[in-house]
Parts: C-alpha cells; structure tokens; sequence
C-alpha cells in the first residue's frame, strides 16, 4: 500500500477513508500528559462533571491528529515530502471518550513546485465526523508531495 504521488491526485475528489477509530480515556490522558497539557477539562473527571459537558473532552489536538493521520494511508502514505501547513482548522462539536471518527477527505487544489521539478503541492480539506455522523472537526491541509519517478 503507498499513497498518490503528485499527478495521480484529482481536484474534486473525495476520499471517504475506510479506516475509523474508537477514541479511548487512554487515548487523551496519553495525550494530553505527553503534550505537558495540564487542562482539566481533559484529564479529571470531578472537574469535567462541573461542566457543561458533564464528562471529559477528548484534547482537540488529538482530535485534529487523528483526523489527518486516518487520511494518510490514502493519500500520503510514503509519497509525502513535507507538510507545509494546516489552516482553517475548526472543532464542530467536542469529542468525547467513546467516540468513533470517520474521515472525508477532499482534494481542494493542486500546483506544482516552483522549486523543485519532482514535487508538487496539494490541499486537502479534511472533515472528521462522530458516530452520529456529526461533523467535530476540520482543516485544511498543504502538503508537498513526490511526483512519480522517471523511468530510468
């Protein structure tokens, strides 16, 4: 399995990635403690129950993790050189212990390198959704990727 290169992408096409994921308490403890993000809306429970959520939300940088890296053995996987940057990002609805993300990713526009002859740049708009099919989150996202080999 690789992803695309460069000219194998399409604007216009969207992507509805097979592969989903379960978000576990694990998950966003491990996060937010590796992060050094000490929010309590995160990682205690008593605090969270005070709240108007009534329960811990999953880090938002998790969230916005896991959306992208459910995209890439689509897209990117092996093909990408870099990601240039990550805009636009937006949090719908919070996540929450339990829940299960799919992703939707959409190929916005492509060019190619003005640098370099074997690469080309992409946007992606992705779009993370809940069980419920409730949109929690989205970006848009640069990245640079390989062109095909040339034959030798």
């Amino acid at each position: 399995m690789r992803g695309l290169y460069y000219e194998e992408f399409e604007v216009g096409h969207v992507f509805e990635h097979a592969v989903g994921r379960t978000v576990t308490e694990m998950d966003n403890m491990l996060f937010s403690c590796l992060t050094l993000n000490p929010q309590p809306l995160h990682i205690d429970h008593a605090f969270a129950a005070q709240t108007e959520w009534g329960k811990p939300l999953v880090n938002s940088l998790f969230t916005l993790g896991l959306m992208i890296g459910i995209s890439v053995s689509d897209t990117t996987l092996g093909t990408t050189i870099a990601n240039l940057g990550m805009t636009d990002v937006k949090f719908g609805k919070p996540v929450f212990h339990g829940d299960t993300i799919r992703v939707k990713t959409e190929v916005v526009s492509k060019r190619e390198s003005r640098s370099r002859p074997d690469a080309g740049i992409v946007e992606f708009h992705h779009r993370a959704y809940n069980q419920h099919g409730e949109l929690v989150a989205e970006c848009r996202r640069q990245a640079f990727m390989r062109k095909k080999p040339k034959d030798n």
